[in-house]
């Protein structure tokens, strides 16, 4: 317990207000939804068979499919209305691949969305170091709506075949017995697969989320402001001191000539000066012994 309250002192939870927090923690949820809706699907219908010979009729023929939807492997017995053993009959269709892949894709967004959250709140500060942080979820963030794009579509169509391969009415067309006018066939209830709908809604939703969210994401980048023109690479400010110098050296070219024309002069007339006050002082006491 200590090591989880020192973890929830040092988040910072704040991140969850904004739209990049706060579009994650709903990718989280329906990732979720959409994975489990998918995953936990149990189905079933039934139909009956009333042949001639009343004794021979079966009119509760249960078939019960679920996840992940391999209806080729799904069968049931139906009666011949001939006497002797059931007929074994198969569904049609194999639709795994697309369920399985909707639901991995479920899947890995959730956790990949639990580990952002964990980032966001207590690591914020190395996310934004450098920007390398946000540029790689960016990327991740752009695979993932792509992901769910195919996904979605995928199981779109996959469920569209499931609900056309276990509609009890072309399941009757696969009974022999079905066939001969004497017999009658009839559906008594239909697969309910108001769940494997929602899946899809889910999976939809989930492509929104994602797209989104790569607009806020890639506002951390820095990637904005480098297309703006704001930003400046270290690369391209370095030419910058050498022009400098270049231009103070050319403007101090002519301050040094203006004092080293300057410094001679100074110095002929301090030499003159003094040699004009050495030559006076020395005719001083010539003129001085005359007079005496």
């Amino acid at each position: 317990m200590d090591v989880v309250n020192q973890l929830v002192a040092q988040g910072q939870f704040t991140i969850l207000k904004q739209p990049l927090g706060f579009i994650k923690v709903l990718q989280w949820i329906f990732a979720i939804f959409a994975f489990s809706t998918c995953g936990s699907y149990s189905g079933m219908f039934k139909m009956s068979v009333e042949c001639e010979t009343r004794s021979e009729s079966d009119l509760g023929i249960e078939v019960e499919f679920e996840y992940p939807f391999r209806l080729h492997q799904v069968y049931f017995d139906a009666p011949t209305c001939k006497g002797g053993n059931p007929e074994r009959i198969f569904l049609n269709g194999d639709y795994s691949s697309s369920a399985e892949f909707f639901v991995t894709i479920g899947v890995f967004s959730f956790l990949y969305s639990m580990a952002s959250l964990f980032v966001y709140c207590f690591v914020l500060e190395k996310y934004r170091e450098n920007c390398k942080g946000p540029q790689i979820d960016f990327v991740v963030s752009a695979v993932f709506a792509f992901m769910w794009l195919v996904s979605s579509c995928a199981w779109a169509k996959g469920l569209s075949d499931v609900k056309t391969s276990t509609d009890p009415e072309r399941v009757i067309s696969l009974i022999a017995a079905c066939e001969e006018p004497e017999n009658s066939c009839r559906e008594v209830n239909d697969p309910k697969v108001s769940g494997l709908n929602t899946s899809v809604a889910f999976g939809f939703i989930n492509l929104i989320l994602w797209i989104g969210n790569l607009w806020f994401v890639f506002k951390e980048t820095g990637w904005l402001a480098a297309f703006g023109g704001t930003y400046v690479p270290s690369q391209e400010k370095q030419p910058a001191p050498d022009s400098f110098a270049q231009e103070g050296y050319a403007q101090q070219e002519p301050y040094a000539s203006s004092q080293g024309g300057y410094q001679p002069e100074y110095g002929q007339q301090g030499y003159n000066e003094e040699g004009g006050y050495s030559q006076g002082y020395e005719q001083q006491p010539t003129s001085f012994s005359n007079q005496m």
